[in-house]
């Protein structure tokens, strides 16, 4: 188990750390020729989504043309969900030895003492923002605010229940969107790079789509509601394929090019794209049996299906037009390859990175990146991907060149070449330690950072007693509800970094009948306890928004509006304890709709007088 009170020691160490680059790394001479840096990354978006890669189902033009402007990696490879290739993409190490071991609920985040992308480049002087699915940590030390971003808009969980003008948060406090996300993202993105300064900006764009709910705007919908789809080669993707869901898929990957578009526009019109590195990526395979070349797998295979994603980097200051990068790379890559083209200083603490630096291909594709192995874990499956043949755990080999679908296993005819690679994805797994399918560990959650006011405590990072459920089986964006019994509780184990005075909201749904409800807040460390409490003056009666623009059915929890409640304030000591948040009095009659719905507590750090 990681104990979160360990988070204390490593939180000291790694600011003395941050001290001392800054200190070491700040100078700003010739700061304004140092390129400017645009990463975007998609949702569930495979590699297969894009009219660049033979898809005739849609059309993405201005993805594709980042293809035509800039450099090509051909084999480029992420990890086979979504909070993996978050960690390695932002430290440049495998998300095995950082810590990352799901995708909610405290396994998505990566250790402390890692160091991010986000680190290096503000220590370098660079403004620095994220915009969109963070997805590695809610609460600060690992909010995108803590791990080297100054500007943050977006959410923090894995996924979203709503995306239009759903609750989201602007360095911590809640705000509400607007309008569709992913167009609202690309626009705050768009007015950070308006910005005027003096020195260059990085600007992470993890935008949420095509991950479900699948919910697509109106004007994205009109081209595919009931648009005929060519499958994919492969009969057996072919055969698992839900049309809908496809079609869904498509318009939200439409709409993403139409937001690159977007984004390619303003750097023009603000002279900025000659000097701008602009990186597409994608997190994983697609996020249902649709067209993907041909490939094996899909989102949670370790296949090529399952790993393989677009790189496309454009740089016309100092990269060649129409470039394809031979080889093999990965997500682990970027991160040395960005801080080496802009003269960054990548060092941390945390221990070596596991990427490599791809500028040497990139400027000159004739030059293949250093030959090499990658490997991939997830939930107890594991291959390894050399430049010409995946071998997986089970003991498949296969020869992507001559059989890049993974048809026909080689390793009885490959023998020697299936042992060697048997024997180094074993060293890899003794080295780097990857949790198997069945693995989870008790989450405690840091409250109360010293240099940041606000800590979230969704529903999703809760623990419930009694009847009390859970909206959905997926944490991420879910709420508690069907709290009907006094006896009953919401529980978060926590650790408060720095005592204080914190002023405490709840985020609630509940019907008319409800009002006059409780709700109490009780602190519990050791044998000490505090209490606050409120009541319910407010109906918030609110049902499920914007299912209407689901386009498949949903697999995720409904979101809905939700009220804020002021439990007021309340005195938290240092240290490890319990937050419980009881209803001793719950209102209504049987039979009709009673007690209330939580989505999130938010805690406010009152300043010292």
């Amino acid at each position: 188990m990681r104990v979160i009170p360990l988070v204390r020691k490593n939180l000291v160490w790694s600011l003395l750390v941050s001290v001392f680059v800054c200190v070491a790394t700040c100078a700003q001479a010739q700061a304004d020729s140092r390129p400017n840096v645009l990463v975007v990354l998609t949702d569930d978006q495979g590699w297969g989504d894009l009219s660049l890669h033979g898809n005739p189902n849609l059309q993405t033009p201005h993805i594709d043309s980042l293809a035509r402007d800039g450099v090509q990696i051909k084999n480029f490879y992420v990890c086979a969900v979504c909070s993996p290739t978050r960690a390695e993409f932002l430290t440049g190490r495998y998300h095995t030895r950082t810590g990352v071991f799901s995708t909610s609920a405290g396994g998505e985040r990566f250790d402390v003492a890692e160091r991010t992308i986000g680190d290096a480049f503000q220590d370098a002087g660079y403004a620095t923002a994220a915009f969109g699915k963070w997805h590695s940590g809610m609460q600060a030390p690992y909010h995108p605010n803590a791990r080297g971003f100054e500007e943050f808009y977006g959410f923090c969980s894995g996924h979203w229940g709503n995306y239009f003008s759903p609750m989201l948060e602007h360095n911590g406090e809640i705000v509400e969107g607007d309008g569709f996300i992913v167009d609202d993202l690309t626009q705050h993105a768009i007015e950070f790079m308006e910005q005027p300064r003096e020195n260059p900006f990085l600007v992470y764009l993890p935008l949420n789509t095509p991950h479900s709910p699948m919910q697509v705007p109106n004007e994205d919908w009109k081209e595919f509601e009931g648009k005929e789809i060519v499958p994919d080669p492969r009969p057996e993707n072919a055969k698992k394929e839900d049309v809908q869901h496809t079609r869904a898929a498509l318009a939200l990957c439409e709409n993403i090019d139409d937001n690159i578009g977007r984004l390619l526009d303003a750097l023009e019109r603000l002279s900025l794209s000659q000097n701008t590195i602009v990186v597409f990526f994608c997190d994983n395979g697609p996020n249902g049996s649709r067209f993907n070349g041909g490939l094996r797998g899909r989102k949670g295979a370790v296949h090529e299906g399952g790993l393989r994603s677009p790189c496309l980097i454009r740089y016309p200051a100092k990269l060649k037009a129409g470039q394809t990068v031979g080889g093999i790379a990965g997500a682990i890559d970027l991160l040395p390859t960005l801080a080496d083209l802009c003269d960054v200083e990548v060092g941390g603490i945390a221990g070596p990175l596991d990427g490599i630096s791809l500028r040497d291909a990139l400027v000159d594709p004739q030059t293949e990146p250093a030959r090499r192995l990658i490997f991939t874990a997830w939930k107890g499956k594991l291959s390894v991907r050399s430049n010409q043949y995946r071998y997986h755990q089970n003991g498949d080999l296969f020869d992507l060149e001559a059989d890049p679908g993974e048809t026909r296993s080689i390793a009885k005819t490959k023998p020697v070449a299936a042992a060697r690679f048997k024997r180094a994805l074993e060293e890899w797994a003794v080295e780097t330690k990857p949790r198997g399918r069945n693995h989870s560990e008790e989450q405690v959650f840091p409250v109360g950072h010293p240099e940041h006011a606000w800590t979230q405590l969704p529903a999703r990072d809760a623990q419930a007693t009694g009847e009390i459920r859970r909206s959905n089986r997926f944490p991420n964006s879910s709420y508690m509800t069907n709290w009907h019994s006094t006896d009953d509780a919401i529980t978060w184990d926590v650790d408060v970094l720095a005592k204080g005075q914190f002023e405490v909201e709840l985020y609630y749904a509940c019907p008319e009948s409800a009002v006059g409800t409780k709700l109490n807040l009780e602190w519990r460390q050791g044998d000490s306890t505090a209490t606050i409490g409120s009541e319910v003056t407010v109906a918030n009666p609110s049902g499920p928004i914007h299912l209407d623009k689901d386009r498949s059915a949903r697999a995720e929890s409904d979101e809905k509006h939700w009220e804020k409640l002021s439990l007021g304030r309340i005195d938290l000591s240092e240290g490890s304890g319990r937050l419980s948040l009881t209803c001793p009095r719950i209102m209504g009659e049987d039979g009709e709709p009673r007690g209330v719905e939580i989505r999130l507590m938010m805690l406010h750090r009152v300043p010292a007088e």
